[in-house]
């Protein structure tokens, strides 16, 4: 098929009519609607204003009342793997202060166990390196002291930010 002047002119006054590029593909016969698209874009000729009835909004359907069923959706977002450990708190916590831990508690690297909090106390360069070695929270490697400063809720902690102005 070769686009003859005779078939353009025909193309052009479907065009301005509004016809799409499918009915005008069948009016015009063995070519097809992507052909033309493409002769319409050579061509140069200006996109159509839509319809009045294509750009006005729909009317909603009215829904019945009785067939809506909300869920609630959980408050927390972001990562909730450890969000049990917070449910483990029934009284609200006061402020942390420094862990004094007994001598008797404290473990080297290589007495920790899965039993043992394995939180670092000082520098790992130093003699008096040592960890925890408290009892764990269920399936957390910290004791509930050290759960507490390691899993904070996002809203601590970017009260917590620097404000960057």
């Amino acid at each position: 098929m070769s686009w003859t002047d005779e078939r353009v002119e025909t193309l052009k006054k479907l065009w301005a009519d509004g016809l799409s590029a499918s009915q005008i593909a069948a009016e015009l016969g063995g070519v097809t609607r992507n052909a033309v698209i493409g002769k319409v874009h050579r061509l140069g000729l200006s996109g159509r204003a839509k319809s009045p009835s294509s750009t006005a909004p729909r009317p909603r359907k009215p829904r019945a009342a009785s067939h809506m069923l909300r869920v609630s959706r959980s408050s927390m977002r972001g990562n909730t793997a450890l969000a049990h450990a917070y449910e483990l708190d029934v009284e609200p916590e006061t402020e942390l202060i420094d862990n004094v831990i007994p001598l008797g508690q404290r473990r080297s690297l290589l007495e920790l166990t899965d039993e043992t909090c394995r939180w670092p106390i000082g520098d790992p360069g130093t003699a008096d390196f040592f960890f925890c070695g408290g009892p764990t929270v269920t399936s957390l490697p910290y004791c509930a002291y050290h759960s507490r400063v390691a899993y904070q809720p996002a809203n601590v902690r970017r009260d917590r930010r620097p404000f960057r102005g």
